[in-house]
């Protein structure tokens, strides 16, 4: 069964995109077939792919629209070996243009019904708000992924988001769940990120997930050559840390052996 993953958070900056593309690429380091959707405008995973998204002609906004097929807008990754539904600047003003349309809601999940068969995971990199796009993004998916910083307002901004996906399991997706929070760029040197950290692990408990992403330079280097980290400096820490988030989520989801 396809595990369909959103990777969200309101916040802006705190790792979606840096996740979603390493995750994607850690994955088919491990056998799996992975799909990488960018939901958001800025098309930062597009980019992260190795993927041009200024010459692209269309995107996933045609998508959503219902004027272009999902597997006619799939690109391939050059080096992470994923497959992607890309995004750029023409994916601002889907919201708008997606307010009068029928079943505004589902239009990402009508795509992604017709793809799944192929993949064994898909990932959602959703934009840094909570607008329709990320509704969408959530009505689509099983389980959310939430990556934060181990700092004060973020816990703040959690509460926002849980309350969200509570309305959304409520009303849209009553199948959605919680996959994780993923505790990125942390520095146990900080005693703040240790603190919420722990507070994180008491309220959430298992939900938190085992492996930590930690600042890593490499990480922040990888995306302007179009990579992931694992094909920009495998040995890094970056890189090995998603590479065991990959190895937890697989293990967490029940996924069998290469599939």
């Amino acid at each position: 069964m396809t595990r369909i993953l959103a990777i969200t958070n309101q916040k802006g900056g705190v790792g979606k995109t840096t996740t979603a593309v390493n995750l994607a690429a850690s994955l088919v380091e491990l056998g799996r077939r992975v799909l990488l959707v960018d939901l958001d405008p800025q098309g930062n995973a597009t980019m992260g792919s190795g993927i041009d998204k200024r010459a692209l002609s269309r995107t996933v906004y045609q998508v959503l629209l219902g004027q272009a097929q999902g597997h006619e807008v799939i690109q391939t990754s050059p080096r992470g070996g994923y497959d992607l539904l890309p995004a750029n600047r023409e994916l601002a003003g889907a919201e708008v243009e997606m307010v009068g349309l029928k079943q505004r809601e589902t239009r990402l999940k009508d795509c992604l019904r017709s793809l799944a068969d192929h993949y064994d995971v898909i990932l959602i990199d959703c934009p840094p708000a909570l607008n329709l796009l990320t509704v969408n993004a959530l009505v689509a998916a099983q389980a959310v992924l939430i990556p934060m910083q181990c700092e004060y307002f973020a816990l703040e901004g959690l509460s926002d988001l849980v309350n969200t996906v509570r309305k959304v399991k409520a009303g849209l997706n009553p199948g959605i769940e919680i996959a994780g929070l993923l505790r990125v760029m942390y520095d146990p040197r900080n005693t703040l990120a240790q603190q919420v950290s722990e507070q994180l692990k008491r309220h959430f408990g298992s939900k938190v997930f085992d492996t930590v992403i930690p600042r890593n330079v490499r990480l922040a280097e990888a995306p302007s050559h179009g990579l992931a980290a694992l094909a920009y400096d495998r040995g890094s820490k970056g890189a090995q840390a998603y590479l065991r988030l990959a190895e937890e989520f697989i293990a967490r989801s029940g996924m069998k052996e290469g599939a």
